[in-house]
Protein backbone atom coordinates (compact mmCIF):
# COMPACT_ATOMS: atom_id res chain seq x y z
CA UNK A 1 0.00 0.00 0.00
CA UNK A 2 1.41 3.36 -1.03
CA UNK A 3 1.67 6.60 0.90
CA UNK A 4 -1.40 8.80 0.63
CA UNK A 5 -3.84 5.96 -0.05
CA UNK A 6 -7.28 6.66 1.40
CA UNK A 7 -8.59 3.97 3.74
CA UNK A 8 -11.33 3.28 6.26
CA UNK A 9 -10.83 1.62 9.66
CA UNK A 10 -13.12 0.43 12.44
CA UNK A 11 -13.12 2.88 15.33
CA UNK A 12 -15.54 2.65 18.26
CA UNK A 13 -18.02 0.60 16.28
CA UNK A 14 -18.01 2.70 13.11
CA UNK A 15 -15.83 3.12 10.08
CA UNK A 16 -13.87 6.33 9.79
CA UNK A 17 -11.77 7.61 6.91
CA UNK A 18 -8.05 8.14 7.00
CA UNK A 19 -4.85 8.24 4.97
CA UNK A 20 -1.72 6.12 4.89
CA UNK A 21 0.98 8.52 6.09
CA UNK A 22 3.76 6.03 6.83
CA UNK A 23 4.68 2.49 5.72
CA UNK A 24 6.83 -0.07 7.53
CA UNK A 25 6.67 1.54 10.96
CA UNK A 26 5.91 -0.08 14.31
CA UNK A 27 3.06 0.93 16.58
CA UNK A 28 4.00 2.85 19.74
CA UNK A 29 3.77 1.02 23.06
CA UNK A 30 0.21 0.74 24.35
CA UNK A 31 -1.40 1.29 20.93
CA UNK A 32 -3.64 -1.46 19.53
CA UNK A 33 -3.24 -2.09 15.81
CA UNK A 34 -6.36 -2.75 13.72
CA UNK A 35 -6.63 -4.07 10.20
CA UNK A 36 -7.71 -1.70 7.45
CA UNK A 37 -11.40 -2.33 6.78
CA UNK A 38 -11.51 -0.84 3.30
CA UNK A 39 -9.33 0.91 0.75
CA UNK A 40 -11.06 4.00 -0.66
CA UNK A 41 -8.72 4.82 -3.52
CA UNK A 42 -5.83 7.12 -4.32
CA UNK A 43 -4.92 10.10 -2.20
CA UNK A 44 -2.25 12.82 -2.01
CA UNK A 45 1.23 11.90 -3.28
CA UNK A 46 4.17 11.81 -0.82
CA UNK A 47 5.31 15.37 -1.60
CA UNK A 48 1.83 16.73 -0.83
CA UNK A 49 1.71 14.64 2.37
CA UNK A 50 4.88 16.35 3.60
CA UNK A 51 3.49 19.74 2.58
CA UNK A 52 0.24 19.00 4.43
CA UNK A 53 2.12 18.16 7.63
CA UNK A 54 3.96 21.48 7.37
CA UNK A 55 0.71 23.40 6.70
CA UNK A 56 -1.01 21.78 9.68
CA UNK A 57 1.83 23.08 11.85
CA UNK A 58 2.07 26.49 10.13
CA UNK A 59 -1.66 27.30 10.31
CA UNK A 60 -2.46 25.40 13.53
CA UNK A 61 -4.95 23.11 11.78
CA UNK A 62 -5.78 19.43 12.19
CA UNK A 63 -3.81 17.38 9.67
CA UNK A 64 -7.02 15.62 8.60
CA UNK A 65 -8.52 18.98 7.53
CA UNK A 66 -5.55 19.63 5.26
CA UNK A 67 -5.49 16.09 3.81
CA UNK A 68 -9.21 16.33 3.09
CA UNK A 69 -8.59 19.43 0.99
CA UNK A 70 -5.78 17.61 -0.83
CA UNK A 71 -7.91 14.54 -1.66
CA UNK A 72 -10.38 13.97 -4.52
CA UNK A 73 -14.06 14.58 -3.77
CA UNK A 74 -14.92 11.13 -5.14
CA UNK A 75 -12.92 7.91 -4.93
CA UNK A 76 -10.25 7.60 -7.63
CA UNK A 77 -8.83 4.15 -8.34
CA UNK A 78 -6.72 4.74 -11.45
CA UNK A 79 -5.30 7.65 -13.43
CA UNK A 80 -6.03 8.58 -17.05
CA UNK A 81 -3.22 8.85 -19.62
CA UNK A 82 -0.91 11.78 -19.05
CA UNK A 83 -1.46 14.87 -21.16
CA UNK A 84 0.99 15.68 -23.96
CA UNK A 85 4.46 16.59 -22.79
CA UNK A 86 5.34 20.27 -22.90
CA UNK A 87 8.79 21.63 -23.70
CA UNK A 88 9.93 24.61 -21.67
CA UNK A 89 13.09 26.61 -21.16
CA UNK A 90 13.06 26.33 -17.38
CA UNK A 91 12.63 29.61 -15.53
CA UNK A 92 15.07 30.53 -12.77
CA UNK A 93 13.74 29.11 -9.49
CA UNK A 94 12.60 31.41 -6.71
CA UNK A 95 9.59 33.34 -5.48
CA UNK A 96 8.90 36.72 -7.05
CA UNK A 97 6.25 39.42 -6.54
CA UNK A 98 4.71 41.32 -9.44
CA UNK A 99 2.50 44.36 -8.98
CA UNK A 100 -0.10 44.40 -11.76
CA UNK A 101 -2.92 46.97 -11.85
CA UNK A 102 -6.37 45.49 -11.10
CA UNK A 103 -7.95 46.09 -14.52
CA UNK A 104 -5.04 44.66 -16.52
CA UNK A 105 -5.40 41.19 -18.00
CA UNK A 106 -3.40 38.53 -16.14
CA UNK A 107 -3.54 35.98 -18.97
CA UNK A 108 -0.23 37.18 -20.54
CA UNK A 109 1.52 36.54 -17.21
CA UNK A 110 0.09 33.00 -17.01
CA UNK A 111 1.13 32.29 -20.62
CA UNK A 112 4.62 33.62 -19.90
CA UNK A 113 5.10 31.30 -16.91
CA UNK A 114 3.75 28.31 -18.85
CA UNK A 115 6.10 29.03 -21.76
CA UNK A 116 9.18 29.34 -19.54
CA UNK A 117 8.44 26.44 -17.17
CA UNK A 118 10.46 23.24 -17.36
CA UNK A 119 8.89 19.83 -17.82
CA UNK A 120 6.15 18.98 -15.35
CA UNK A 121 2.88 20.66 -14.38
CA UNK A 122 2.29 24.38 -13.92
CA UNK A 123 -0.16 25.13 -11.08
CA UNK A 124 -2.17 28.36 -11.30
CA UNK A 125 -4.22 29.65 -8.35
CA UNK A 126 -7.16 32.04 -8.65
CA UNK A 127 -8.98 33.32 -5.55
CA UNK A 128 -12.44 32.34 -6.86
CA UNK A 129 -13.86 29.28 -8.62
CA UNK A 130 -15.54 31.37 -11.33
CA UNK A 131 -12.26 33.10 -12.15
CA UNK A 132 -10.48 29.73 -12.36
CA UNK A 133 -13.14 28.37 -14.72
CA UNK A 134 -12.93 31.39 -17.02
CA UNK A 135 -9.12 31.20 -17.11
CA UNK A 136 -9.30 27.48 -17.90
CA UNK A 137 -11.55 28.19 -20.87
CA UNK A 138 -9.25 30.92 -22.20
CA UNK A 139 -6.20 28.64 -21.98
CA UNK A 140 -7.96 25.78 -23.73
CA UNK A 141 -9.03 28.07 -26.57
CA UNK A 142 -5.32 28.71 -27.09
CA UNK A 143 -4.62 24.99 -27.41
CA UNK A 144 -3.19 24.49 -23.90
CA UNK A 145 -4.12 21.23 -22.14
CA UNK A 146 -5.56 22.01 -18.71
CA UNK A 147 -6.50 19.29 -16.22
CA UNK A 148 -10.24 19.10 -15.54
CA UNK A 149 -10.13 16.72 -12.55
CA UNK A 150 -8.01 15.59 -9.63
CA UNK A 151 -7.13 12.41 -11.55
CA UNK A 152 -5.87 14.33 -14.61
CA UNK A 153 -3.75 16.53 -12.36
CA UNK A 154 -2.29 13.42 -10.72
CA UNK A 155 -1.62 11.96 -14.19
CA UNK A 156 0.67 14.88 -14.97
CA UNK A 157 -1.33 17.13 -17.26
CA UNK A 158 0.70 20.22 -18.27
CA UNK A 159 -1.43 22.86 -16.51
CA UNK A 160 -3.63 22.77 -13.42
CA UNK A 161 -5.89 25.76 -12.72
CA UNK A 162 -8.07 26.05 -9.64
CA UNK A 163 -9.07 28.03 -6.58
CA UNK A 164 -7.46 27.66 -3.15
CA UNK A 165 -7.44 23.85 -3.04
CA UNK A 166 -5.33 23.72 -6.23
CA UNK A 167 -2.36 24.50 -3.97
CA UNK A 168 -2.63 20.80 -3.03
CA UNK A 169 -2.86 19.61 -6.67
CA UNK A 170 -1.51 16.01 -6.81
CA UNK A 171 0.97 16.70 -9.63
CA UNK A 172 3.91 14.33 -9.73
CA UNK A 173 6.37 17.07 -10.69
CA UNK A 174 5.76 20.76 -10.18
CA UNK A 175 7.24 22.82 -13.03
CA UNK A 176 6.20 26.32 -11.89
CA UNK A 177 3.48 28.10 -9.94
CA UNK A 178 1.42 31.26 -10.37
CA UNK A 179 -0.80 32.92 -7.75
CA UNK A 180 -3.26 35.51 -9.08
CA UNK A 181 -4.40 38.23 -6.68
CA UNK A 182 -1.94 36.92 -4.12
CA UNK A 183 -3.24 39.33 -1.48
CA UNK A 184 -6.71 37.73 -1.51
CA UNK A 185 -6.27 34.33 0.18
CA UNK A 186 -7.20 35.12 3.79
CA UNK A 187 -8.97 32.05 5.14
CA UNK A 188 -8.34 29.22 7.56
CA UNK A 189 -5.06 28.86 5.69
CA UNK A 190 -3.38 31.04 3.07
CA UNK A 191 -3.13 29.05 -0.17
CA UNK A 192 -0.59 31.51 -1.62
CA UNK A 193 1.82 30.75 1.24
CA UNK A 194 1.23 27.02 0.77
CA UNK A 195 1.99 27.12 -2.96
CA UNK A 196 5.05 29.34 -2.45
CA UNK A 197 6.36 26.88 0.16
CA UNK A 198 5.72 24.00 -2.24
CA UNK A 199 7.58 25.75 -5.07
CA UNK A 200 10.50 26.42 -2.75
CA UNK A 201 10.66 22.78 -1.70
CA UNK A 202 10.69 21.64 -5.34
CA UNK A 203 13.09 24.41 -6.41
CA UNK A 204 10.90 25.89 -9.15
CA UNK A 205 9.73 29.40 -10.01
CA UNK A 206 6.68 30.85 -8.27
CA UNK A 207 5.15 34.19 -9.32
CA UNK A 208 2.76 35.99 -6.98
CA UNK A 209 0.80 38.67 -8.83
CA UNK A 210 -1.25 41.33 -7.05
CA UNK A 211 -2.39 44.92 -7.57
CA UNK A 212 -1.54 45.60 -3.92
CA UNK A 213 0.95 43.15 -2.35
CA UNK A 214 0.80 42.98 1.43
CA UNK A 215 3.56 44.14 3.75
CA UNK A 216 4.09 40.54 4.87
CA UNK A 217 4.63 39.45 1.26
CA UNK A 218 7.02 42.32 0.50
CA UNK A 219 9.22 41.49 3.49
CA UNK A 220 9.04 37.72 2.88
CA UNK A 221 9.64 37.67 -0.87
CA UNK A 222 11.29 41.00 -1.63
CA UNK A 223 10.04 44.20 -3.28
CA UNK A 224 7.67 43.60 -6.22
CA UNK A 225 8.48 44.38 -9.82
CA UNK A 226 6.46 47.50 -10.68
CA UNK A 227 5.12 48.49 -14.12
CA UNK A 228 5.72 51.87 -15.73
CA UNK A 229 3.81 54.56 -13.81
CA UNK A 230 1.31 55.62 -16.48
CA UNK A 231 0.61 52.00 -17.40
CA UNK A 232 -0.18 51.07 -13.80
CA UNK A 233 -2.28 54.20 -13.33
CA UNK A 234 -4.46 53.25 -16.31
CA UNK A 235 -5.46 50.00 -14.57
CA UNK A 236 -6.92 51.78 -11.52
CA UNK A 237 -10.35 53.43 -11.63
CA UNK A 238 -10.80 57.17 -11.52
CA UNK A 239 -11.32 57.38 -7.75
CA UNK A 240 -13.09 60.39 -6.24
CA UNK A 241 -13.68 61.18 -2.58
CA UNK A 242 -16.96 62.42 -1.10
CA UNK A 243 -15.77 64.01 2.15
CA UNK A 244 -18.66 63.62 4.62
CA UNK A 245 -17.16 65.59 7.51
CA UNK A 246 -19.24 68.67 6.79
CA UNK A 247 -22.27 66.91 5.34
CA UNK A 248 -25.82 67.68 6.46
CA UNK A 249 -26.82 64.80 8.79
CA UNK A 250 -30.26 64.77 7.15
CA UNK A 251 -28.75 63.45 3.93
CA UNK A 252 -28.00 60.14 5.67
CA UNK A 253 -25.76 57.78 3.71
CA UNK A 254 -26.22 59.39 0.34
CA UNK A 255 -24.07 62.31 -0.78
CA UNK A 256 -24.87 64.71 -3.57
CA UNK A 257 -21.93 63.24 -5.49
CA UNK A 258 -23.58 59.81 -5.34
CA UNK A 259 -26.91 61.13 -6.64
CA UNK A 260 -25.20 62.86 -9.55
CA UNK A 261 -23.20 59.71 -10.33
CA UNK A 262 -26.31 57.53 -10.24
CA UNK A 263 -28.02 59.74 -12.86
CA UNK A 264 -24.91 59.78 -15.05
CA UNK A 265 -24.03 56.08 -15.38
CA UNK A 266 -25.88 53.06 -16.72
CA UNK A 267 -24.87 50.50 -14.07
CA UNK A 268 -24.11 51.49 -10.47
CA UNK A 269 -23.04 49.23 -7.61
CA UNK A 270 -23.17 50.53 -4.02
CA UNK A 271 -21.33 48.73 -1.22
CA UNK A 272 -22.41 48.74 2.43
CA UNK A 273 -20.98 45.84 4.37
CA UNK A 274 -23.84 45.54 6.86
CA UNK A 275 -26.77 43.18 6.32
CA UNK A 276 -30.34 43.76 7.53
CA UNK A 277 -32.27 47.00 7.99
CA UNK A 278 -30.74 48.49 11.14
CA UNK A 279 -27.55 47.24 12.80
CA UNK A 280 -27.22 49.81 15.59
CA UNK A 281 -30.17 51.57 17.23
CA UNK A 282 -30.73 53.99 20.10
CA UNK A 283 -33.82 55.11 22.00
CA UNK A 284 -35.18 58.38 20.61
CA UNK A 285 -36.33 59.38 24.12
CA UNK A 286 -33.43 58.59 26.44
CA UNK A 287 -30.60 57.91 23.96
CA UNK A 288 -29.70 54.47 25.35
CA UNK A 289 -28.24 51.97 22.88
CA UNK A 290 -30.52 49.03 22.08
CA UNK A 291 -28.70 46.03 23.50
CA UNK A 292 -29.48 42.39 24.18
CA UNK A 293 -30.85 41.71 27.67
CA UNK A 294 -29.13 38.31 27.70
CA UNK A 295 -25.57 38.96 26.50
CA UNK A 296 -25.37 42.76 26.20
CA UNK A 297 -24.46 42.88 22.49
CA UNK A 298 -26.12 45.35 20.08
CA UNK A 299 -29.43 44.18 18.60
CA UNK A 300 -30.75 44.71 15.07
CA UNK A 301 -34.24 45.41 13.81
CA UNK A 302 -35.80 42.36 12.12
CA UNK A 303 -39.40 42.93 11.12
CA UNK A 304 -41.11 44.35 14.20
CA UNK A 305 -38.69 42.78 16.70
CA UNK A 306 -35.18 43.29 17.98
CA UNK A 307 -32.82 40.34 17.48
CA UNK A 308 -29.37 39.76 18.94
CA UNK A 309 -26.73 38.76 16.40
CA UNK A 310 -24.73 37.06 19.14
CA UNK A 311 -27.09 34.76 21.03
CA UNK A 312 -30.16 34.96 18.77
CA UNK A 313 -32.62 36.09 21.44
CA UNK A 314 -35.54 38.33 20.40
CA UNK A 315 -37.69 40.91 22.15
CA UNK A 316 -40.21 43.62 21.21
CA UNK A 317 -38.86 46.82 19.63
CA UNK A 318 -38.94 48.92 22.80
CA UNK A 319 -36.24 50.57 24.87
CA UNK A 320 -34.98 48.34 27.68
CA UNK A 321 -34.26 51.37 29.92
CA UNK A 322 -37.30 53.66 29.61
CA UNK A 323 -39.80 51.54 27.67
CA UNK A 324 -40.21 54.01 24.79
CA UNK A 325 -41.21 52.45 21.48
CA UNK A 326 -39.50 54.88 19.06
CA UNK A 327 -35.96 53.91 18.13
CA UNK A 328 -33.62 55.86 15.87
CA UNK A 329 -31.17 54.20 13.50
CA UNK A 330 -27.52 55.00 14.15
CA UNK A 331 -26.12 52.47 11.69
CA UNK A 332 -28.41 51.19 8.98
CA UNK A 333 -28.05 47.93 7.09
CA UNK A 334 -28.09 47.23 3.38
CA UNK A 335 -31.84 46.49 3.23
CA UNK A 336 -32.73 49.88 4.66
CA UNK A 337 -30.18 51.54 2.36
CA UNK A 338 -31.81 49.85 -0.64
CA UNK A 339 -35.25 51.22 0.27
CA UNK A 340 -33.97 54.75 0.89
CA UNK A 341 -31.86 54.85 -2.27
CA UNK A 342 -34.78 53.59 -4.38
CA UNK A 343 -36.96 56.40 -3.02
CA UNK A 344 -34.22 58.98 -3.57
CA UNK A 345 -33.47 57.98 -7.18
CA UNK A 346 -37.02 57.06 -8.14
CA UNK A 347 -35.93 53.74 -9.59
CA UNK A 348 -35.79 50.08 -8.58
CA UNK A 349 -32.73 49.08 -6.59
CA UNK A 350 -31.61 45.48 -6.18
CA UNK A 351 -30.07 44.01 -3.03
CA UNK A 352 -27.12 41.60 -3.04
CA UNK A 353 -25.58 39.69 -0.13
CA UNK A 354 -23.84 36.37 0.36
CA UNK A 355 -27.24 34.66 0.67
CA UNK A 356 -28.68 36.14 -2.56
CA UNK A 357 -29.57 33.31 -4.96
CA UNK A 358 -30.10 35.27 -8.16
CA UNK A 359 -28.43 38.53 -9.13
CA UNK A 360 -31.04 41.29 -9.61
CA UNK A 361 -31.20 42.85 -13.08
CA UNK A 362 -31.86 46.38 -11.83
CA UNK A 363 -29.67 49.27 -13.01
CA UNK A 364 -28.64 50.08 -9.43
CA UNK A 365 -27.49 47.48 -6.91
CA UNK A 366 -26.80 47.83 -3.19
CA UNK A 367 -25.01 45.03 -1.42
CA UNK A 368 -22.54 43.85 1.15
CA UNK A 369 -18.95 43.13 0.16
CA UNK A 370 -20.35 40.06 -1.62
CA UNK A 371 -21.61 42.31 -4.44
CA UNK A 372 -17.98 42.92 -5.45
CA UNK A 373 -17.62 39.17 -5.99
CA UNK A 374 -20.99 38.56 -7.65
CA UNK A 375 -21.05 41.38 -10.23
CA UNK A 376 -18.44 41.26 -13.01
CA UNK A 377 -19.01 44.59 -14.78
CA UNK A 378 -20.35 48.02 -13.76
CA UNK A 379 -19.84 51.61 -14.82
CA UNK A 380 -19.32 52.90 -11.28
CA UNK A 381 -18.94 51.63 -7.71
CA UNK A 382 -19.72 53.66 -4.59
CA UNK A 383 -18.60 52.70 -1.08
CA UNK A 384 -21.34 54.17 1.10
CA UNK A 385 -19.43 53.94 4.39
CA UNK A 386 -15.77 53.29 3.69
CA UNK A 387 -14.75 54.22 7.22
CA UNK A 388 -16.01 50.89 8.50
CA UNK A 389 -13.23 49.28 6.45
CA UNK A 390 -10.54 51.84 7.29
CA UNK A 391 -11.33 51.60 11.02
CA UNK A 392 -11.89 47.84 11.22
CA UNK A 393 -10.27 46.32 14.35
CA UNK A 394 -7.61 44.41 12.39
CA UNK A 395 -3.99 45.38 11.89
CA UNK A 396 -4.40 44.60 8.16
CA UNK A 397 -7.46 46.88 7.80
CA UNK A 398 -5.69 49.39 5.53
CA UNK A 399 -4.42 46.71 3.15
CA UNK A 400 -7.83 45.07 2.99
CA UNK A 401 -9.50 48.44 2.34
CA UNK A 402 -7.17 49.15 -0.59
CA UNK A 403 -7.87 45.64 -1.91
CA UNK A 404 -11.60 46.48 -2.00
CA UNK A 405 -10.92 49.53 -4.15
CA UNK A 406 -8.71 47.36 -6.37
CA UNK A 407 -11.57 44.91 -6.85
CA UNK A 408 -13.94 47.77 -7.64
CA UNK A 409 -11.40 49.13 -10.14
CA UNK A 410 -11.35 45.78 -11.91
CA UNK A 411 -15.15 45.74 -12.03
CA UNK A 412 -15.38 49.15 -13.71
CA UNK A 413 -12.49 48.50 -16.14
CA UNK A 414 -9.82 50.78 -14.75
CA UNK A 415 -9.79 54.39 -15.95
CA UNK A 416 -12.94 53.81 -18.01
CA UNK A 417 -15.02 53.68 -14.84
CA UNK A 418 -15.49 55.54 -11.57
CA UNK A 419 -15.10 54.59 -7.91
CA UNK A 420 -16.70 56.97 -5.41
CA UNK A 421 -15.65 56.70 -1.77
CA UNK A 422 -17.78 58.31 0.96
CA UNK A 423 -15.67 58.90 4.04
CA UNK A 424 -14.82 61.15 6.95
CA UNK A 425 -11.15 60.20 6.64
CA UNK A 426 -10.41 61.86 3.31
CA UNK A 427 -6.70 62.23 4.10
CA UNK A 428 -6.11 58.54 4.80
CA UNK A 429 -3.10 56.92 3.08
CA UNK A 430 -5.35 54.26 1.54
CA UNK A 431 -7.35 56.92 -0.28
CA UNK A 432 -4.24 58.79 -1.39
CA UNK A 433 -2.93 55.55 -2.90
CA UNK A 434 -6.26 54.81 -4.60
CA UNK A 435 -6.64 58.29 -6.10
CA UNK A 436 -3.07 58.20 -7.43
CA UNK A 437 -3.37 54.59 -8.60
CA UNK A 438 -0.12 53.90 -6.73
CA UNK A 439 -0.28 51.19 -4.01
CA UNK A 440 3.28 52.06 -3.06
CA UNK A 441 1.96 55.16 -1.28
CA UNK A 442 0.47 52.91 1.41
CA UNK A 443 3.55 52.33 3.52
CA UNK A 444 3.08 50.87 6.99
CA UNK A 445 6.34 49.06 7.63
CA UNK A 446 7.75 51.64 10.05
CA UNK A 447 4.53 51.72 12.08
CA UNK A 448 4.28 47.96 12.15
CA UNK A 449 7.87 47.66 13.27
CA UNK A 450 7.28 50.10 16.13
CA UNK A 451 4.11 48.26 17.20
CA UNK A 452 5.64 44.79 16.74
CA UNK A 453 3.04 43.75 14.19
CA UNK A 454 3.58 41.29 11.33
CA UNK A 455 5.85 40.93 9.45
CA UNK A 456 8.00 41.94 12.44
CA UNK A 457 6.27 39.42 14.70
CA UNK A 458 3.82 36.54 14.43
CA UNK A 459 0.31 36.72 15.93
CA UNK A 460 -2.44 34.24 16.59
CA UNK A 461 -5.84 34.40 18.24
CA UNK A 462 -6.71 31.50 20.53
CA UNK A 463 -10.33 30.79 21.41
CA UNK A 464 -10.37 28.99 24.74
CA UNK A 465 -11.47 29.51 28.34
CA UNK A 466 -7.88 29.49 29.56
CA UNK A 467 -4.49 29.43 27.88
CA UNK A 468 -1.61 27.86 29.81
CA UNK A 469 1.85 29.37 29.88
CA UNK A 470 3.52 28.95 26.50
CA UNK A 471 7.22 28.97 25.81
CA UNK A 472 8.70 32.03 24.14
CA UNK A 473 5.44 33.91 23.51
CA UNK A 474 3.34 36.65 25.09
CA UNK A 475 -0.33 35.92 25.88
CA UNK A 476 -2.86 38.74 26.36
CA UNK A 477 -6.61 38.41 27.05
CA UNK A 478 -9.14 39.69 24.50
CA UNK A 479 -12.93 39.86 24.62
CA UNK A 480 -15.32 36.91 24.15
CA UNK A 481 -13.01 34.21 25.47
CA UNK A 482 -10.18 34.97 23.04
CA UNK A 483 -6.47 35.38 23.69
CA UNK A 484 -3.80 37.13 21.63
CA UNK A 485 -0.55 35.20 21.30
CA UNK A 486 2.50 37.12 20.06
CA UNK A 487 5.85 35.60 19.13
CA UNK A 488 9.01 36.92 17.44
CA UNK A 489 8.46 34.67 14.39
CA UNK A 490 6.31 31.84 13.09
CA UNK A 491 8.60 29.06 14.15
CA UNK A 492 8.33 30.09 17.80
CA UNK A 493 4.59 30.79 17.50
CA UNK A 494 3.63 27.54 15.76
CA UNK A 495 5.75 25.39 18.07
CA UNK A 496 4.16 27.10 21.09
CA UNK A 497 0.49 26.80 20.02
CA UNK A 498 0.94 23.19 18.85
CA UNK A 499 0.21 22.10 22.43
CA UNK A 500 -3.23 23.77 22.29
CA UNK A 501 -4.81 21.59 19.60
CA UNK A 502 -7.28 19.78 21.86
CA UNK A 503 -10.63 21.57 22.09
CA UNK A 504 -9.43 25.04 21.09
CA UNK A 505 -9.22 26.98 17.83
CA UNK A 506 -6.09 28.84 16.83
CA UNK A 507 -6.35 31.51 14.12
CA UNK A 508 -3.06 32.92 12.78
CA UNK A 509 -3.76 36.66 12.44
CA UNK A 510 -1.11 37.61 9.94
CA UNK A 511 -2.14 35.50 6.92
Amino acid sequence: MTLGTRVRVEFHGRRVGGWVTAVGTSAPDGVTVRDIAKVSGLGPPPAVLELAEWAAWRFAMPLATVLRAASPERNVWSLPPAGPAREGRGDRPGISLRRIAPAHDLLPLVLEVIEHASQGSVVVLAPETGWAERLTGRLRRRGIDVASSWAEAAAGWPVVVGSRTAAWAPVAKLAAAVVLDAHDYHDRYDASIVLAERAGRENVACVLASPCPTAVQVVAYGPPSVPERSLERSGWAATSIADRRGADPRTGLFSEELVQLAHRVERLVCVLNRTGRARLLACAACGSLARCEVCGRPVELVGESLRCRGCGSERPAVCGDCGASRLKILRQGVSRARDELAALLGTSVGEVSASTDHLPTTRVLVGTEAVLHRVRHADAVCFLDFDQHLLAPRFSASEEALALIARASRMVGGRRGTVLVQTRLADHDVLRAAVAGDPGLLTELDVRKDLRLPPFSALATVRAEMVPGLNGVEVSPLADGRWLVRAPDHRVLCDAVAVLRGGVRVDPDDV
